[in-house]
């Protein structure tokens, strides 16, 4: 009997990709927090039809017809008419659209405004970081609506002046937290060594510091959309936010919302409930990135 000797050639066996951390953190956000992601899915809702409400919006704003009026929803106007025969459901969308843009440059610029102080204070410390916290202690002692109210009476309603107006007060205000993780890592090994190794202040904040400080910067950028959302709605609520024609939340629930509501519930029920679940979906996405960036968290790992 001949032996036949086989030999078959190794297969290549071509190692998993590796996924980045941005893929990895909503991986985990999925199998972790389902409570986050679905709050986390909710946001994203709103902000794509805030992004496209121009396209899905059946109806124009301010398209009055007298003979629809306060009609009760159906599948013409899915959320009901208000007291001029306007589609509720246009004007949420476009409302959906000024919420969202407001709270997302307001969030960004209060991030970077908390990031620049917070950086700053935290690493050279000293005089500096004495002067600029009893600054912000002086800054959080007013309430946050009566100052809002104060410089929107000055500067005037629209949407740049309240953008810039929430960011500086959100911003100044959550500077303190960045700084105490600043102070945190700073003492560092690697920072450390950077510093014996002759690197200089804007290389360590840049390359050591920063990316340190970055998951705070997460977590502080999603709870400051929340938040933001809320002061639009209150501005808007009475008279101070984004002037007409423009449809906004707070508004919509001051304006016929309020006169309205009991010929026509939906005209408030439907801005009250967009506020609630958006700033609810915004609030627990925020807690599940705490837990899952926060590496003294027990759901960190």
């Amino acid at each position: 009997m001949t032996a036949i000797a086989t030999s078959e050639a190794p297969v290549a066996v071509r190692p998993a990709k590796a996924r980045g951390p941005a893929a990895e953190l909503v991986v985990r956000l999925f199998r972790d927090k389902p409570l986050g992601a679905l709050g986390g899915v909710v946001f994203l809702i709103f902000l794509v039809c805030g992004l496209l409400a121009p396209i899905l919006a059946p109806h124009g704003i301010n398209e009055t017809d007298l003979h629809h009026r306060l009609e009760a929803p159906s599948l013409a106007f899915p959320l009901g008419t208000d007291h001029l025969g306007r589609d509720v459901f246009s004007r949420i969308l476009i409302g959906a659209q000024v919420s969202m843009i407001v709270a997302m440059a307001a969030a960004s610029l209060a991030t970077v405004i908390s990031l620049l102080i917070g950086l700053l204070a935290g690493y050279f410390g000293g005089r500096f970081d004495m002067i600029t916290q009893r600054f912000v202690d002086a800054w959080m002692t007013f309430p946050d609506l009566v100052l809002l109210i104060v410089v929107i009476s000055v500067v005037g309603p629209g949407i740049p002046q309240i953008i810039g107006v929430l960011a500086l007060l959100y911003g100044i205000a959550g500077s303190r937290i960045v700084r105490s993780a600043v102070i945190s890592v700073r003492g560092n090994m690697h920072v450390t060594a950077a510093r014996a190794m002759g690197a200089g202040p804007v290389h360590i904040l840049w390359r050591h510091i920063l990316p340190g400080v970055m998951p705070v910067a997460i977590v502080l950028w999603t709870t400051r959309i929340g938040a933001v959302i809320l002061a639009e709605a209150g501005l808007s609520f009475l008279g101070l936010g984004v002037p007409p024609p423009a449809p906004t939340w707070g508004g919509m629930l001051s304006g016929a919302g309020r006169t309205y509501m009991y010929l026509g519930p939906w005209l408030a029920l439907a801005p009250g409930l967009c506020l609630a679940v958006v700033v609810y979906g915004v609030n627990v996405l925020g807690d599940a990135l705490r837990d899952l960036l926060d590496a003294r968290m027990r759901g960190a790992r």
